[in-house]
């Protein structure tokens, strides 16, 4: 009966825990200009963020380009 508990309440949390990376979305930015550290960048899908938000911003990186 314990483990079936335990299995019920792992499971939730699991489900819990995932939902959240379910619901991240991802908007795709564009950088206009950078003064120190702050960062005016113009994004498609723009609503989907609010202010305060704490969000992560990765460059994207350029593939080298090899020929024969």
């Amino acid at each position: 009966m314990k483990a079936r508990i335990a299995t019920l309440v792992l499971a939730g949390v699991f489900a819990l825990s995932s939902a959240g990376i379910v619901l991240a979305g991802s908007v795709n930015c564009t950088v206009d200009k950078v003064e120190g550290d702050k960062v005016t960048m113009t994004c498609k899908s723009a609503d989907k963020l609010k202010a305060g938000a704490k969000v992560k911003v990765k460059a994207s990186k350029k593939k080298a380009i090899e020929g024969c």
